[in-house]
């Protein structure tokens, strides 16, 4: 039994749904990090099921680029929200209103 390209575009699609919802409903902003990243992973299986689907490699290209570049945002997204938290103590969204204090 073969895995058709349908259901790999459903969990895709239910995948950047979650982290959809993640970011607009979320005021933590470790967990809107995460969204973000869930949505990104999302986005990359779409890719490797249409790169799959065409029997090219153009897809695991760009996941392999997209990878590379979200290790990078982790780490200064990761720096910004520590820097945050020694700034204001906080970690919520609604309190990190402003850049001055």
């Amino acid at each position: 039994m073969t895995v058709g390209i349908n259901a790999f575009l459903l969990v895709a699609g239910w995948l950047f749904a979650i982290g959809l919802l993640g970011v607009l409903l979320r005021k933590n902003t470790l967990v809107i990090y995460m969204s973000l990243e869930l949505m990104l992973n999302a986005v990359n299986l779409a890719l490797v099921a249409f790169s799959r689907y065409n029997n090219t490699m153009d897809g695991n290209l760009f996941v392999f680029f997209i990878i590379t570049v979200a290790a990078a945002e982790v780490a200064v997204g990761l720096a910004i929200i520590v820097a945050l938290y020694r700034r204001r103590q906080t970690v919520l969204v609604n309190e990190l209103n402003s850049l001055s204090r």
